[in-house]
């Protein structure tokens, strides 16, 4: 087998360079934050080049002193130790080593504990795991020298066919073999015995021997892996073709207009403590083009998720990055506000780093998870962070309130601490009172849903209202899947393995208590679980999350981004249509959506304005072996009418962010509503501000209705032609006709 050498793995995360700091200046307005933003503070590039100077020792999956630990232990092991010390030892060393993306030292030392194991007559279950991180070995240097090397828009993605199957079949015919073996070495108790079934029937996919290469009693369902009929149409990966297709670790991505000309860009972010921030500029032509310098993001380094706002009121978008996500101690890394400078004459915008001088960077907490809304009603954008609380660090959650010059934390005397591993964050006024509620999704306990006084603090009413959700919580929304006018919510069980996960593929049912949270609001401050009744009852792993109506029908779909730390979780990323609100139908792998690899991030938005939805998936896993390259969905077209609504608020704060639309319309002979409210969508990926709504066959939409919850007033539009965007300023009833190219940015105030 020929292997990569220790530190020439495709996949393996290399060392970036210290970047030195850049100056770019331009003359755009300030606000009384912006001024005090000026003085002297700590430096945040210094503080991030510290943070990745630290990586190889502090960072758990990033760092290598596993396999330092590892190596020396194996040179001089202690004199007590027995051969099975050493074959676990050994074991340990090797998946390290596979890991950090050193496939030719994890196979070695995997083989060398198994031959030693079974030598030495260690029991069948440490046999069967040492075989089974062999398989996990040879199966990743399989996905290097295929997916990655020679990568396809077909590669890992079920069902595996075409430029999909593997042409350098050596690596999966080994995994197919050691995945054999473990099942006789591991019984059905075992969790890893129900993960080397489902991974024995993927490695079959990409030697294209499925299914006769598997054992009838470990295949999986052929109904339930192969299309159906041409029910929905395929969504072609197109990245590598749009220049978006960056190889990264896990990591955040916006999609939003960043330099006002009328299209969706899309800014990247990746865990790895060296790679900086990415900004994508649609060309208006099917393609992006990166900047970073320019932009002033070289220096900002890390970070596993984006939000994007505008937190001064500027009519500039502004982003967030969120960093030390599942590092507990060892993540007490700064977040970043960038504040957006301005675009210069060649339509670049510069971004500025300024989290010390508005004081959001002063304690450093392990997050992914954040959301913006106005929760007190002032007219600016206030901050909730959902930070990861642990054994090893009590990591409150932070609510910043907004106070025009700097931001303060204010979550203890609003009730909000939470003092939980929260995993995701979302603002949403459930209960109409128009005042923003906050739903936090939890990794290690029940979900937590605060309702919103009024009057600066929150009082708890999960029990109350029926949405506690599982103990193992991870992403979020608030959305109005059955178009009543009510937000609904979206919380989902984290399954633990693959294995489990990929028992619906087997055929087995799913239990109640590890359901999706579908929750339908039943209008009395109260939700009901429909997951089983809408379909959504199969057990899923899902972290990155959106939504957004790719069918143009009205109905608000969601896609999943799949996968959990360990290399050996192998799930298709999932897409699901609404059908009327009744159901949720999945079309996962008509539809092309069924990639194999870590799906984090999730943003939804029209990239090449042809009138529909399409889908950037960012990809990637948490350890240096698991990169991998972006996609982005082409949608096909249904041909169905829709609006795209941007709203700028005036009194409200200026992104509307809360705000809610409503519109009628006649589709096919039957008059229809339908509704949106203002966010970035789900909790890790971020959909433009600018709403969009599908409008099936409608002619126009008969009125519009605009809801400022700031003021309570609202705004009434009639007769308003359809298949394109508007502007609407509130308390004008002008409305504005947006085409790309067009800039939406202001210029500068003297």
């Amino acid at each position: 087998m020929n292997l990569p050498g220790p530190h020439g793995s495709y996949r393996g995360w290399s060392i970036i360079r210290l970047f030195t700091i850049a100056a770019l200046v331009l003359t755009v307005h300030r606000s009384p934050m912006d001024a005090q933003a000026e003085g002297a503070t700590p430096d945040m590039a210094l503080r991030l080049q510290q943070i990745l100077k630290e990586t190889p020792d502090k960072n758990l999956y990033l760092g290598t002193k596993d396999i330092r630990k590892w190596r020396a232990w194996l040179e001089s092991p202690p004199f007590y130790a027995k051969a099975a010390d050493k074959v676990w030892a050994m074991m340990e060393l090797g998946i390290a080593e596979l890991r950090y993306g050193q496939e030719k030292e994890a196979v070695q030392h995997l083989g060398q504990a198994f031959k030693l194991g079974r030598e030495s007559q260690v029991e069948a279950k440490q046999l069967g795991e040492c075989m089974f991180f062999l398989g996990i070995a040879y199966l990743r240097f399989a996905e290097t020298q295929n997916c990655c090397q020679q990568h396809s828009p077909e590669s890992c993605t079920l069902p595996i066919r075409g430029a999909g199957l593997h042409t350098k079949q050596e690596g999966s015919k080994n995994a197919m073999v050691a995945f054999s073996q473990v099942l006789r070495l591991l019984t059905p108790k075992e969790p890893k015995y129900h993960s080397a079934r489902w991974l024995l029937n993927v490695t079959a996919m990409t030697l294209g021997t499925f299914p006769e290469a598997v054992p009838t009693n470990h295949r999986i369902q052929l109904d339930r892996v192969t299309p159906q009929g041409d029910r929905f149409p395929a969504f072609p990966n197109i990245a590598q073709k749009a220049g978006v297709n960056s190889f990264n670790l896990a990591g955040g991505a916006i999609a939003d207009d960043f330099n006002g000309d009328g299209w969706i860009d899309i800014m990247t972010s990746s865990w790895d403590t060296g790679q900086s921030l990415t900004l994508f500029l649609n060309q208006g032509q099917g393609t992006f083009k990166p900047v970073v310098q320019q932009a002033g993001l070289e220096t900002t380094l890390g970070g596993l998720n984006l939000i994007q706002t505008d937190y001064n009121n500027d009519g500039l978008l502004d982003v967030l990055v969120l960093r030390g996500a599942w590092l507990a101690e060892n993540g007490r890394h700064p977040n970043s506000l960038l504040r957006h400078d301005g675009v210069d004459e060649k339509g670049i915008p510069h971004f500025t780093d300024v989290s010390y001088q508005v004081g959001l960077a002063g304690v450093g907490y392990p997050t992914q998870t954040a959301s913006w809304a106005d929760y007190d009603l002032d007219g600016d954008l206030d901050l909730f962070i959902g930070n990861e609380s642990t054994e090893g660090i009590t990591a409150p959650c932070q609510l910043f309130r907004n106070d025009g010059d700097r931001f303060v934390d204010v979550a203890a005397q609003a009730g909000v601490l939470n003092h939980r591993f929260a995993k995701g964050v979302i603002w949403g006024d459930y209960d109409g009172d128009r005042y923003p509620d906050l739903y936090l999704s939890n990794m290690d306990g029940e979900n937590r849903l605060y309702r919103n006084q009024g009057d600066g603090t929150f009082s708890e009413v999960t029990m109350a209202s029926g949405t506690p959700g599982t103990y193992q919580s991870f992403p979020a929304w608030f959305w109005d899947y059955d178009n009543d006018g009510a937000l609904d919510l979206f919380s989902s069980f984290f399954s633990p393995d693959a294995g489990f996960t990929a028992s619906h593929y087997f055929g087995y049912a799913m239990q109640d208590q590890f359901l999706p949270g579908m929750y339908r609001n039943q209008g009395d401050g109260s939700f009901k679980n429909e997951a089983k009744a809408l379909g959504v009852n199969l057990p899923i792993m899902p972290m990155g999350c959106n939504f957004g109506d790719i069918n143009n029908d009205g109905w608000l779909d969601f896609f999943l981004g799949t996968g959990n730390v360990g290399l050996q979780h192998v799930t298709p990323n999932l897409m699901f249509v609404n059908r009327e609100g009744k159901r949720f139908e999945n079309v996962t792998l008509e539809g092309g959506f069924g990639h194999l690899q870590k799906g984090h991030s999730i943003g939804f938005a029209d990239f090449d304005h042809d009138g529909d939805l399409d889908i950037f998936a960012q990809m990637g896993g948490a350890f240096p072996a698991d990169k991998y390259y972006d996609a982005l969905y082409q949608n096909p077209g249904f041909g169905n009418a829709w609006l795209g609504v941007l709203l700028k608020g005036k009194q409200s704060n200026r992104a509307a962010i809360g705000a809610r639309i409503k519109v009628q319309f006649e589709d096919a002979g039957e008059m229809r509503t339908v509704y949106r409210h203002v966010n970035s969508g789900g909790s890790f990926g971020a959909n433009p501000l600018r709403q969009w709504l599908g409008l099936g066959q409608a002619k126009e939409v008969r009125t519009l209705e605009i809801f400022w919850p700031r003021t309570g007033e609202t705004q009434t539009f009639e007769g308003v032609a359809c298949r394109r965007t508007i502007l609407i300023e509130e308390g004008s009833q002008t409305i504005t006709h947006l085409e790309p190219t067009a800039s939406l940015v202001p210029p500068p105030e003297a």
